[in-house]
């Protein structure tokens, strides 16, 4: 029997993979001399190669032909580049011309270098860790399968990636020269800018949403982000049409929504729950051709909904629920396992607390019990008996005591006409003022008011330390929907303006960096938060790598406050003091 130690533990070559530099040739001398070895020689190719006018910098090289594709840095020159300063002055200029970078790069990589991938983009404009614009080079992080037969290397055709593949996509990329590119760039830069611009507005005017006559707000399907280009073109009714001026798009009609409470109602089918979307997803800037260029929202608008079976941390929900029957006190709730009714309370404090000025709800996805309660059943069961306010007894409380303003769908219930200080109704997609309408049918069915004078201030949550995994510790995303941390699951399927799998992914580390490293028992969720997305915004989103994330991440998306504390709020180990 061979005793351990008598042999080496393995016959397989071992190579150098000390990073290093190089010249482009001399990586590609490399890649030819390693030609028909074990696979693990493409270990060697760690480090960075000067081709010239870009730097190639492998970050991760796969163990295996059959383990995720390797990680390379590509930093492009931008003395190389037909961009001035001041094409770059600003910051919203150089997030517009990262996310078209690497949309761009997307498709040339699609057309010409089939081994290479980088993250995908939806229509949003984000800021992302997959393109960047420094102020020495532009930078895109780029996922490469480094090509075998078997478990042998392919030196040769993987020597291709950088000799054709890789530098006929540059070229193209960073050809701006080429009048029709940089036309394109341009309208991307100018949607951001008339976005932002926009979102200003709103504020100025005391708004919370503004929709330009002629977006084209459907899609092309429900699992499309395409819009139904043969669908009804948007149009304010007269009466609540206001003019805004842009930077670029200049002078633009459309909808604009005061603050206070705006109901949309009409019949099903006729686009209630489309102008809604819409409106959420309008918290972010989309990219020309989208057909929602031109419509806001307030930046912390949170569409907020039921959520069976959701976890709560000790949240203050006494504004919607109180006197249970067990005679528990409902200002420090918890649940493991939360009802419709529960979870959506939760979640409108949470948001509140969050800072959301702007709260969207749908009654198709929201719980019955928490919405409404007519005057028969609040005959048949008594208020003494009943431990859920309904939110239509508080609703004219959040614009008046916490500055909230609601946008909200309802189709079976009239309930809220009275609360609503602008009553819109969609018929076959056309947007008609329905406030003065909605006036006398009030008039000539009463209802008993209900309404509550105040809303509850919510005690603080201070965030307590977690104990972290361990050395087997796992960060595990799945799309936009699901979030794994070692064996523990946070689901944020409710979080429906978390629209990119990079924000889910950035919101998972940061989960682990709030609850494992900065949490103390002494400050609020939401100054934790606040000191992450400080570090975003003075290091970018590599600030993760502070919480776990690896080097030079490629995958991630930077997500809103609201939607961070959301999906930490869905921990099940969350602590609060």
């Amino acid at each position: 029997m061979r005793r351990s130690g008598s042999h080496p533990k393995s016959s397989r070559p071992r190579f150098d993979d000390r990073p290093r530099n190089g010249t482009g040739s001399e990586l590609v001398e490399l890649l030819h001399r390693i030609d028909g070895s074990s696979y693990g020689a493409y270990k060697r190719a760690l480090g960075s190669w000067n081709f010239g006018a870009y730097r190639v910098d492998f970050t991760r090289v796969q163990a295996d032909p059959y383990a995720p594709p390797s990680s390379i840095r590509v930093r492009y020159r931008r003395d190389q580049v037909d961009l001035s300063e001041t094409d770059l002055h600003s910051q919203d200029r150089q997030l517009a011309t990262a996310d078209f970078l690497a949309r761009r790069a997307g498709d040339l990589i699609r057309q010409h270098a089939p081994t290479l991938s980088i993250a995908p983009c939806g229509p949003e404009i984000l800021e992302r860790s997959s393109a960047r614009v420094g102020s020495e080079d532009f930078e895109l992080r780029i996922a490469v399968r480094l090509p075998a037969r078997g478990r042998t290397v392919l030196g040769r055709q993987a020597a291709l990636i950088f000799t054709e593949q890789l530098p006929r996509v540059l070229r193209e990329l960073f050809n701006f020269s080429n009048s029709a590119h940089r036309e394109h760039w341009l309208a991307h830069v100018h949607a951001l800018a008339d976005h932002r611009a926009l979102q200003q507005l709103l504020v100025e005017r005391d708004l919370v949403g503004f929709i330009a006559d002629g977006s084209q707000l459907a899609r092309a399907s429900g699992v499309s982000a395409q819009p139904l280009r043969s669908g009804v073109p948007f149009a304010a009714p007269d009466s609540r049409r206001q003019q805004v001026e842009l930077p670029h798009a200049g002078v633009v009609s459309g909808l604009a929504i005061p603050a206070g409470i705006t109901v949309l109602v009409g019949g099903g089918f006729h686009g209630k729950s489309t102008v809604l979307t819409a409106l959420e997803q309008g918290v972010y800037p989309h990219v020309p051709g989208d057909g929602r260029e031109l419509v806001a929202a307030l930046p912390s608008a949170m569409k907020v909904r039921a959520a069976d079976g959701r976890p709560i941390t000790r949240v203050d929900v006494s504004a919607f629920i109180n006197h249970l029957p067990t005679g528990s006190s409902t200002t420090r709730f918890s649940t493991q396992n939360a009802s419709g009714s529960t979870s959506q309370a939760a979640s409108i404090i949470e948001a509140i607390q969050a800072g959301s000025q702007l709260l969207l709800f749908d009654e198709d996805t929201s719980a019955t019990n928490l919405m409404i309660r007519d005057a028969r059943m609040r005959t048949l069961v008594q208020a003494d008996q009943e431990p859920i306010t309904p939110l239509v007894d508080r609703i004219r409380s959040l614009p008046s005591e916490r500055g909230v303003s609601v946008i909200m769908v309802t189709g079976g219930s009239a309930d809220y006409l009275d609360a609503a200080d602008l009553v819109l109704q969609m018929d076959a997609y056309r947007c008609l003022d329905a406030t003065e309408r909605a006036g006398e049918v009030m008039a000539a069915f009463p209802r008993q008011r209900t309404d509550l004078p105040d809303f509850p201030t919510p005690l603080p949550r201070l965030v307590v330390r977690v104990r972290p995994g361990g050395e087997r510790s796992r960060t595990k995303t799945q799309g936009v929907d699901r979030i794994e941390l070692d064996r523990q699951g946070v689901d944020v399927t409710d979080v429906e303006q978390i629209v990119d799998p990079g924000q889910t992914e950035a919101i998972a580390w940061i989960i682990r960096g709030v609850t494992e490293q900065l949490a103390d028992g002494h400050r609020t969720l939401e100054q934790l938060v606040d000191e992450v997305l400080d570090r975003v915004e003075d290091r970018g989103l590599d600030a993760l790598v502070d919480f776990g994330a690896r080097p030079f991440p490629p995958f991630l998306a930077r997500p809103r406050k609201v939607d961070i504390c959301a999906g930490i709020n869905r921990h099940r180990s969350l602590k609060i003091g």
